[in-house]
């Protein structure tokens, strides 16, 4: 490598770390990317991506399940959880060669292995070759987090999986047990499901989806129990006794403990910052719960360093990470870029029905103290959804009162993580339910459920 002097380096190629790297080199810097193990990181190669690819697959099968409903014929339907599978790797690499195109386009350097910090302002790169000294006026720590694992719960990738087992299965499950029901859980409860698993759902918390808005968690949860699913909410496994080809898992619920018995068990109980072997301690760097403490502009305390994405707290999505990339690069650059506003970030779920929203919950909205109207809108009143077959879903707005300011728009159905975005628009231009009002939705299309549910909220609503 030529060059061991740069004006950035970002630890961690995932999509923080290398849209850092991209944009820094946009606006003139010289940028550098240390990665221990893919370009893409996890986002690209075993998480977002190839879990989409996978649901992609399970949601034409389910359609072909119902040709019927569409006047269609399919005979024999059938998968090859292998094909399913390698389609899902194969979306994945490429992914990833274009994440390596890119970073050579906008000429960023690429050093493959593992960084440390070991004073201010230097990198220390383990590589194959040995170790390698980089140093730069600013560091970007981007290296994002991994599956957190309970005592006695721990994945051993035969039995008991995490995402990263549930994405490469040594088979497909009979009897699955997912553990939280968070976006990966559900996720992956809804893809086995699909294709015939027997799966059930424990949820802690007293809803499934716990950080959705209750309305949308419970039409969700109904969703999931009539394709089969046994949901336990209020709910925790204890501990899981480990035999050959079964685990029998010790649930508790309402002080009772039940013992139920699988073949397969997976864990998505939240993720850990990877904190550690970086020397961020020992430079002065606040850690708190496996993630570091950083200001609204993601700077740690440290000159010149920085923290974005899962490693620097929720919500751990990897649009916030991309979105913090592109403004600690613009910092860096002498740029003054907003800060990124987490109430703005949308959160998409990518089960059937799938699941997205923005801002606050009706719960949140009247712990704030607001006084607000609320509007919901069903997939039923709407054209589109009836011509899709996609009838199942709702719409739900909620406004502030005094000010028609749009606090928080949340949703289930088909399509609705493409949907949201209309709303995240409307939050970043700071509307209003007039200026919503006004915009003529085109027909016919799923959008127009997103006016109707905002016309819902002050008694106007036209469909319903």
């Amino acid at each position: 490598m030529a060059s061991t002097s740069y004006d950035m380096i970002v630890i961690g190629a995932g999509p923080g770390g290398y849209v850092a790297a991209i944009r820094a080199a946009q606006l003139g810097l010289k940028a550098c990317v240390v990665e221990r193990e893919h370009l893409g990181g996890i986002c690209l190669n075993w998480g977002c991506i190839p879990t989409k690819a996978l649901l992609r697959s399970s949601e034409v099968f389910h359609l072909m399940e119902r040709a019927k409903d569409f006047g269609l014929s399919a005979d024999k339907i059938g998968y090859d959880l292998d094909a399913v599978v390698n389609r899902s790797r194969g979306v994945a690499k490429q992914m990833e060669g274009g994440v390596k195109h890119l970073l050579k386009k906008n000429k960023v350097d690429v050093v493959m292995g593992a960084a440390s910090l070991p004073a201010k302002g230097k990198v220390a790169v383990k590589t194959d070759k040995g170790t390698e000294e980089l140093t730069a006026k600013h560091i970007v720590v981007a290296t994002g987090a991994r599956a957190r694992e309970l005592p006695g719960l721990e994945a051993d990738g035969d039995l008991v999986w995490t995402y990263r087992h549930a994405l490469k299965p040594v088979r497909m499950p009979k009897k699955l047990l997912v553990i939280g029901s968070g976006a990966i859980g559900i996720e992956f409860a809804s893809f086995y499901n699909t294709l015939g698993a027997d799966t059930t759902v424990v949820e802690v918390m007293d809803q499934v989806l716990p950080v959705e808005d209750k309305d949308i968690a419970a039409f969700a949860k109904k969703q999931f129990v009539k394709q089969g699913m046994k949901i336990m909410e209020k709910a925790m496994v204890k501990q899981l006794d480990r035999a050959k080809g079964k685990v029998t898992a010790h649930i508790e619920t309402g002080g009772k403990i039940e013992k139920m018995e699988f073949d397969t068990v997976i864990s998505a109980v939240g993720i850990v910052g990877n904190v550690e072997g970086l020397g961020l301690e020992e430079l002065g760097v606040k850690i708190d719960r496996t993630h570091v403490v950083t200001d609204e502009y993601c700077r740690t305390g440290v000159e010149g360093l920085y923290a974005i994405g899962d490693i620097a707290g929720a919500p751990w999505l990897a649009h916030k990470a991309s979105h913090e990339g592109v403004m600690v690069a613009e910092l860096a650059a002498g740029g003054h870029p907003h800060p990124v506003k987490p109430s703005s970030i949308a959160g998409c779920t990518y089960c059937q029905p799938q699941v997205a929203s923005v801002g606050l919950t009706e719960a949140k909205a009247k712990e704030q103290g607001y006084k607000i109207k609320v509007g919901t809108f069903p997939f039923i009143g709407n054209g589109k959804a009836v011509a899709l077959g996609e009838a199942e879903g709702m719409v739900k707005t909620i406004f502030d009162e005094k000010t028609g300011e749009l606090l928080g728009a949340h949703m289930v159905g088909a399509e609705v993580t493409e949907l949201i975005q209309g709303y995240v628009v409307g939050r970043q231009l700071e509307t209003t339910e007039e200026d919503l009002m006004n915009t003529v939705f085109p027909h016919p299309t799923l959008s127009e459920m997103m006016h109707e549910s905002v016309l819902a909220a002050y008694g106007r609503a036209i469909h319903i």
